[in-house]
């Protein structure tokens, strides 16, 4: 089986501990009201998923965030 993996990462602010385990659920946002669906990541890891991929991320408050993407390759 062969994979393609790609991380992304940024030197933010990241995303506190105790919402890292919602972001990738619908609706979930830290957005105040009127400003975000909370549906981006849940889109993405749904599109990921259906590609039988996998997307994860580790974050640290004040250091930034790394989100980690596999695809197995197809002929």
């Amino acid at each position: 089986n062969n994979i393609i993996g790609i991380d992304l990462s940024d030197t933010g602010r990241g995303i506190p501990e105790k919402n890292l385990n919602r972001i990738f659920e619908p609706f979930f946002t830290t957005k105040e009201v009127g400003k975000g669906t909370g549906l981006g990541l849940s889109i993405v890891y749904d599109i990921i998923k259906k590609h039988n991929g996998d997307i994860t991320v580790q974050s640290e408050a004040g250091k930034g965030t790394t989100f980690s993407i596999t695809l197995p390759v197809v002929a």
